[in-house]
């Protein structure tokens, strides 16, 4: 008796309840998981492999758990469809095979192949309708695309300089990626969206700065992902990530949410654990066990249930090589500029050996408003320039327009919560045609993703 009440005592010092002391009556929802002898959650941003010794996707219900593909040498990076009755996942047949995404009724294991990526494809996600989203391993260098489930040629959703894969579709309709992005001297992960054909690229939050990787979207539509400390969120109302209060100890990302408000998700005590399944309500301070593995992690939590289909994004697209892009006024920023400081605007492109190349010049406007066009489908970065030619603030990072999209943004670096002001801006005034910057200054340009 002694020695139980002990052990109690130990889990209850580190946050954890044991499994028969359920904060709930309901029975556990069923869930697709995935284990792994090894895992480096963080492997995808030097185009590494996250499951250096394999993986193998599981399925947990009320007749217990099982593999879910017991014939394949490794499985990983489940996803559930909307109605619940279907599950991607990336997968090999044999060991030497590359990852492939397939799909797999959940009601009577029909199989089916969706991608032949020469060099692996991973992390599938359904959007509405038709498509699904995933990463291709391209060069040992991860890019987004999306493909019908019927087949066909893929569709680049990325043309960033570093690995991206995606990791939620939004009930908006946009896809939740992590990126790696440079920010003064480091580079780190960070959290973007993009709209199903590629468009509209942005970073969830402005206030870079912290490691940020693995985000899911909840019931109330707060973004949630791992953090230095713990768990962290953003908000609808604020700018900036909030801490979440959560036992101590790493997380792992990939949160599902059940119908009664738990979270299922990955958590260790410390670097040297595994990942194990824990049950979490918000706001309470205990885990609760859910399930977990001799010597290896658990990781990837789905649930097996319908859910709401997002909102479906209708391409607007038009079929030019270039993109034109329009900014109402960069003065309306986080940074702060004199009046009547920003004279020009620089933008940059990469060569094929990812050094920045100058692509051209164009005027800004007294009221910060300026109209280019610039080459599609190519990573972009933008200086500002005084009237003497030095640099007022030059992005770190890169974005990328696809070829015949027109976008508008409201300033430079301005959040999304800022609105324009109800007038035409300067730079349309004098003339509706965009200053043409699309062609670098020589032929190693690099373009594509």
């Amino acid at each position: 008796m002694r020695t139980i009440t002990t052990a109690l005592l130990l889990l209850s010092a580190t946050g954890i309840v044991p499994a028969g002391d359920a904060s709930s009556s309901e029975p556990a929802p069923a869930f697709l998981y995935t284990v792994a002898k090894s895992y480096e959650p963080m492997a995808w941003v030097k185009g590494r492999e996250r499951f250096g010794s394999g993986a193998s996707v599981f399925i947990q219900d009320a007749s217990g758990r099982r593999p879910l593909i017991p014939a394949f040498a490794a499985s990983a990076d489940p996803t559930v469809s909307f109605d619940g009755k279907s599950a991607l996942f990336a997968g090999k047949q044999k060991a030497s095979d590359a990852w492939q995404i397939w799909e797999i009724s959940l009601e009577g294991g029909e199989l089916k192949r969706i991608t032949n990526c020469p060099g692996g494809c991973v992390r599938p996600l359904y959007l509405p309708e038709e498509p699904i989203v995933y990463a291709e391993k391209v060069a040992d260098h991860f890019v987004i695309e999306a493909i019908a489930l019927s087949g066909g040629r893929p569709i680049p959703l990325t043309y960033g300089a570093g690995n991206s894969l995606p990791t939620d579709v939004l009930q908006d309709g946009r896809v939740l990626f992590e990126t790696v992005a440079a920010f003064g001297s480091k580079s780190l992960p960070e959290l973007y969206t993009v709209y199903s054909d590629g468009s509209g690229v942005e970073s969830y939050r402005c206030d870079h700065g912290q490691a940020r990787h693995a985000g899911k979207q909840v019931a109330s539509g707060d973004i949630v992902f791992p953090s230095e400390r713990g768990i962290s969120r953003f908000t609808s109302a604020l700018a900036k990530q909030v801490s979440i209060a959560a036992p101590p100890g790493e997380y792992a990302g990939d949160i599902a949410e059940s119908a009664t408000g738990e979270w299922l998700l990955p958590w260790r005590a410390d670097a040297n654990a595994h990942f194990q399944l824990m049950w979490w309500k918000p706001g309470q301070s205990t885990l609760r066990p859910a399930l977990q593995e001799a010597d290896a992690n658990v990781l990837q939590p789905i649930l097996v249930a319908e859910r709401s289909i997002p909102k479906r994004h209708p391409s607007g697209l038009h079929d030019w090589a270039v993109g034109n892009l329009l900014c109402l006024n960069a003065y309306m920023s986080k940074y702060k500029f004199e009046a009547a400081s920003i004279q020009s605007v620089r933008v940059y492109t990469r060569d094929v050996t990812g050094t920045a190349q100058l692509l051209g010049t164009a005027p800004v406007e007294s009221d910060g408003s300026f109209f280019v066009q610039v080459p599609g489908d190519a990573p972009l970065q933008i200086e500002l320039l005084d009237r003497n030619g030095r640099t007022l603030k030059r992005e770190a990072g890169w974005f990328w327009m696809r070829r015949g999209e027109q976008r508008a943004c409201v300033g430079c670096h301005a959040g999304p919560e800022t609105s324009p002001e109800n007038a035409v801006p300067m730079v349309l005034l004098k003339s509706t045609t965009p200053a043409d910057v699309t062609h670098p200054l020589n032929s190693s340009f690099a373009g594509g993703h």
